[in-house]
């Protein structure tokens, strides 16, 4: 799976590419495929050896694979033997690999907009929607728990991969049916009646892929925070970026003190973001209340504020 068009071009020009095909190789295209589930995938129960980034439970399209994570040469192996193999059984030796004295730069598929791209008329077909935008974050923010979750939710657990949901990426109205649907299918019809509403979080909410759908699709549902004991950094910016909030309890163990279906309320929420780390939460259905931090940046605060980065950038231009 050539990571680029001139990879492709360069392996065909120093004539690594007929030799991978001559040995039986299937070449890919230079697009997102087996890593996310999209083709290839084993049969129900077998083994799979993968030289892919990520190997989350059913992210190969098949829910009860064994998705195994190996170097290219133990791959190599594999292919050779059918079984697990210690390539140094087998004589092999670790390649020298050269790093071309120059790289092809080729951008000819890219064609710039004439004048400043204002008359650009943008085609979509019926699988393609506008991105939605987010607004100015709120004075009060409320809503109920839509759902609670344990440690190391990945965002394939937020937004699953596989070949029925990925082809809707460019379709978020359609995608964001299927936010936590391996947690909780009934998660984005809540969030519609709810018209949004909160997600708490245990440790390391968001580890694993960077996706910025785990973050755009909530933000369409109408999430309008999340509340962890700790959060993963890249799905933290993420977050922030598509102006949802990621708190951090002051004291983890208040995590166990709210129940699903909670209604929750920060008060002068932006007054509160701008003038300090630390907010207060209501819990309303409880009666109590617990301390929260944001650990936001000066510019990630203007960002929040302005309902997300599309709008700050907006804001700036203007």
């Amino acid at each position: 799976a050539p990571g680029s068009k001139q990879v492709m071009t360069m392996m065909a020009q120093n004539g690594a590419l007929a030799d991978l095909i001559a040995s039986g190789t299937r070449i890919l295209e230079s697009a997102c495929g087996p890593c996310i589930g999209m083709g290839q995938s084993p049969n129900s129960g077998a083994v799979s050896l993968r030289t892919f980034n990520r190997n989350f439970e059913g992210r190969s399209g098949t829910a009860d694979a064994g998705i195994y994570l190996v170097s290219p040469e133990v791959a190599a192996a594999a292919a050779l033997t059918g079984y697990l193999t210690d390539p140094r059984e087998l004589g092999m030796q670790y390649p020298s690999v050269e790093t071309p004295e120059k790289f092809l730069i080729n951008d000819n598929l890219i064609v710039a907009p004439a004048e400043d791209g204002s008359k650009v008329e943008v085609m979509r077909g019926p699988n393609i929607k506008p991105l939605p935008v987010n607004v100015e974050l709120p004075e009060n923010i409320a809503g109920k728990v839509l759902l609670k979750v344990v440690d190391n939710i990945t965002t394939d657990h937020i937004m699953p991969a596989g070949a029925k949901v990925l082809p809707k990426r460019s379709n978020i109205p359609a995608i964001a049916e299927h936010v936590f649907e391996g947690v909780d299918p009934s998660f984005a019809r809540r969030a519609k009646e709810n018209n949004g509403g909160f997600v708490v979080g245990g440790q390391n909410y968001g580890q694993g892929s960077s996706r910025e759908h785990a973050a755009l699709a909530p933000m369409y549902l109408g999430v309008k925070a999340v509340i962890a004991q700790s959060f993963a950094r890249i799905h933290r910016a993420n977050l922030v970026n598509f102006g949802i909030i990621p708190l951090t309890f002051v004291n983890p163990d208040d995590y166990q003190t709210i129940e699903p279906g909670d209604e929750l309320v920060i008060g002068n929420a932006r007054e509160g973001i701008k003038s300090g780390p630390d907010l207060t939460v209501c819990n309303l259905t409880k009666g109590t209340t617990f301390k929260v931090t944001h650990g936001l940046s000066g510019r990630q605060i203007d960002i929040i504020l302005a309902g997300g980065l599309l709008n700050y950038t907006r804001q700036q231009s203007a």
